[in-house]
């Protein structure tokens, strides 16, 4: 397997385009982060109370809140 992205091409080393690729299902979807219809849990790692109304990275990274603009 090769990416012409520069983490693979400037380290020979495996990339996140490659991990997706290998973890596409046979529908060639990527199941990357949970929908809180799945999971509607707060992360162990939580840490959106200091923020005021910003949300942490654990759980924008889990899809249990979205990243404001």
């Amino acid at each position: 397997m090769a990416c012409a992205c520069p983490h693979h091409v400037h380290r020979s080393a495996f990339c996140k385009h490659m991990a997706a690729v290998e973890t596409a299902t046979d529908d060639w979807t990527l199941k990357a982060f949970l929908s809180e219809a799945e999971d509607d849990t707060e992360p162990e790692d939580c840490d959106c109370d200091g923020l005021d109304d910003f949300p942490c990275w654990p759980c924008v990274q889990t899809g249990q809140t979205e990243l404001h603009n």
